[in-house]
């Protein structure tokens, strides 16, 4: 969907948008890798695991064996319930130098379950727990790939930069090593030195492509290390989805709460009172009825104006919440319905074969109602789009407009609303609005059919 917002727009009174300016390289990437901080630090990571997954690798190894040997013992499982627990501890350690070095944002793992008080509950929650066996795993899957990410990056690190420094310290080898310079090759019968002008130049040029390429080879090697702790050290996949879904449920709790007050704010504010002022004016015609007809008439007559409006309403607080034409007829006739009340011209395509879940067609309609209704307050378009079709297991809604743009869904306006209702149902909604227009936002919702009765 998309409506255009400019500077100053507001969604439900708040901002809903920001600018930003960004700043330009004058030199491309390869080139800064070598000398970009992030590197130095993806490299001080490497260096720092090989010493650090030795340290590991033997506490692991030792206390896990120990245990392992004393459990025809009593002694065996308190000794492994404490080497599981160190191991718990090390990847706190890890997430923090990965955060550190890394810039990788891990969550913490789900905490230890201990039902009942004792060593012995403590215990049993630390042999059950997922978090400390994955955590033993990486301890002792970190060495090996340690020592290969240790060697490689050291290796190709020293001879770039050492090829690529060769002409500066050249003067080393005629001088104290008694030789003409660095020896490529050599035999019983003749050798082969880098020592004219040409080959120093060739190789310092090697030694540049080696320099340019080492971070990129480094950042590599690391990538192998974030999924490692990510997805050893981390809270396991089951974890995150229960964590995720009890966010969404308290998304749809706290809308189901604003949408009854507001509910209950439009009925007291608007028709309630509306029809309370009515019970009293047809009382007083009530009573002047005999001694005045012509003023009773009158009263009455108001009264009866009231009571359009009083209706309409209703009939505008009904559409806002789940009005009839989209359980009679669908997306298609509700939507047309909302465009006939935009101020601007709007173009409504419905392509859908059947029609979506009740739940998922009235998020849909209300997202498209919404943004129309925004469209014509603030983004100052002259025309507006609306399209719905459904794409595999999603449907997919875009509101397009030609206004003067600038909106901003992360900026806590009423668009990161539309966006946690959207993400409560596991959809997203997707904001392309640069400054000066055209606005296009972009509902995804996960399709369920209607159930047939």
């Amino acid at each position: 969907m998309a409506t255009g917002y400019g500077q100053g727009y507001e969604l439900d009174g708040e901002p809903g948008f920001r600018t930003s300016t960004g700043r330009g390289h004058r030199l491309p990437a390869a080139l800064r890798a070598p000398v970009e901080g992030r590197t130095w630090r993806e490299l001080g990571y490497v260096l720092l695991g090989l010493p650090i997954s030795i340290l590991l690798f033997t506490y692991a190894v030792t206390m896990v064996s120990l245990g392992a040997g004393l459990l025809v013992t009593f002694l065996g499982i308190p000794v492994l319930a404490a080497a599981l627990a160190g191991c718990r501890g090390i990847g706190a350690v890890e997430r923090a130098r990965a955060r550190s070095l890394l810039g990788l944002e891990v969550a913490e793992p789900e905490p230890l379950r201990v039902r009942k008080q004792g060593a012995m509950a403590w215990m049993g929650a630390v042999l059950k727990s997922g978090t400390s066996w994955r955590a033993l795993l990486y301890s002792v899957l970190q060495l090996p790939w340690a020592i290969f990410s240790f060697v490689v990056a050291v290796n190709v690190w020293v001879l770039g930069w050492g090829l690529l420094t060769y002409p500066l310290w050249f003067w080393v080898f005629p001088m104290y090593a008694g030789q003409d310079g660095m020896q490529l090759y050599g035999d019983e019968t003749h050798r082969v030195y880098l020592d004219n002008p040409f080959e120093i130049t060739v190789t310092a040029l090697v030694g540049l492509l080696f320099t340019i390429a080492t971070p990129w080879i480094v950042r590599a090697l690391t990538m192998v290390d974030r999924l490692m702790v990510h997805g050893l050290l981390g809270p396991s996949r089951l974890v995150s989805r229960v964590v995720e879904l009890e966010s969404d449920r308290g998304v749809v709790v706290d809308t189901a709460a604003a949408d009854l007050r507001r509910i209950e704010r439009d009925l007291h504010d608007g028709a309630q009172a509306r029809l309370v002022a009515l019970a009293m004016d047809l009382g007083l015609a009530k009573e002047k009825l005999q001694e005045d007809p012509d003023a009773a008439a009158r009263m009455v007559d108001e009264a009866h104006g009231e009571v359009k409006t009083a209706l309409q309403e209703l009939r505008d607080l009904a559409r806002g919440i789940h009005p009839a034409v989209l359980t009679d007829r669908g997306l298609d006739a509700a939507l047309s319905a909302v465009a006939s009340r935009c101020t601007v011209p709007v173009q409504v395509e419905v392509d859908l074969a059947e029609r979506p879940a009740p739940a998922i067609e009235g998020i849909a309609y209300f997202t498209a109602s919404e943004l129309l209704q925004n469209v014509s307050k603030h983004a100052r378009a002259t025309w507006a789009g609306v399209e719905v079709w459904r794409t595999e297991n999603r449907l997919m809604l875009q509101v397009v407009d030609n206004g003067v743009g600038g909106a901003d869904a992360s900026a806590g306006s009423g668009l990161a609303g539309l966006a946690e209702r959207l993400d409560a149902v596991d959809g997203i909604l997707v904001v392309d609005s640069p400054a000066g227009g055209p606005t296009r936002v972009t509902a995804e919702l996960p399709w369920r059919g209607a159930r047939i009765r």
